[in-house]
């Protein structure tokens, strides 16, 4: 794949097609975005073009998402399977042919942000040559922009201790201040997490130089400590983070934080 994401979005309701075209013509991932209002207009443009995704609704006339996606599977390179529905009692037969995600209607542009980073790395591993596809992006991300009172600030990814997500826009704490920035943290998450910063809650990436120690709150969870404060620590990330913490003491990398 190169350039961005040519993606179709698929819905038989036309506000909900219009929706979701809409949110994914503003991803920056996406470079081109076609809308199909049922099944079998979606096959015939998946047939006579080429899409790196599809976005499907699963409760729809005739043809519905899942029996499109078990055709698209049949493809020799078939696109991407997103499914965007209302109900979730489907999500286990849609993992079961084959898609990456499954997203449930109003869709938040958080959650699109998370699904575009899974179809990208889907994409990565069909590409045989990688140097072209947005895996260079992290690099590019070294330093955020910063808009405030009609001022640019840049602020460096060596700067900060630990991001927060708030909405649609993500919280970076830094010995400067804390700085906002317009940005789903799994868009973050994408493109720092090569350069140490570890999701440790579904609101929380902490940068792995900048934790001093690990902390038991008063009812038992964990907290990963830093000198701008503590950062809470979820069941499921716990492991995961003491495995990177121990990696990254064993390689002496606790000891180059260089932040602030």
């Amino acid at each position: 794949m190169t350039g961005g994401l040519r993606v179709l979005a698929v819905d038989d309701v036309p506000a909900a097609l219009d929706e979701l075209c809409a949110l994914l013509h503003d991803a920056a991932e996406v470079v081109e975005v076609a809308g199909a209002a049922d099944p079998i207009t979606a096959l015939r443009m998946i047939q006579s073009d080429r899409f790196d995704a599809v976005f499907l609704d699963v409760a729809m006339p005739g043809l519905d998402g899942l029996e499109l996606a078990a055709l698209l599977a049949r493809l020799s390179d078939p696109p991407v399977i997103v499914f965007v529905t209302a109900y979730d009692k489907h999500a286990v037969a849609a993992y079961g042919v084959g898609a990456v995600d499954y997203l449930l209607k109003p869709v938040r542009a958080e959650r699109l942000a998370d699904a575009l980073t899974r179809v990208l790395r889907v994409l990565r591993t069909k590409d045989p040559e990688p140097v072209d596809t947005p895996a260079a992006l992290p690099d590019a991300m070294a330093a955020l922009p910063v808009e405030s009172a009609g001022r640019t600030r840049y602020v460096r990814r060596n700067e900060v201790h630990y991001v927060e997500a708030h909405g649609d826009y993500v919280r970076l704490y830094t010995k400067t201040g804390v700085h906002l920035v317009r940005m789903p943290i799994s868009r973050l998450e994408e493109y720092w997490e090569a350069a140490g910063f570890v999701r440790v809650h579904r609101s929380f990436l902490v940068a792995l130089g900048a934790v001093r120690e690990l902390r038991s709150d008063a009812v038992g969870g964990l907290l990963a400590h830093t000198d701008l404060g503590d950062v809470p620590v979820s069941r499921r990330h716990a492991r995961d983070l003491r495995e990177q913490l121990l990696h990254a003491a064993r390689n002496g990398q606790l000891d180059r934080t260089g932040r602030g």
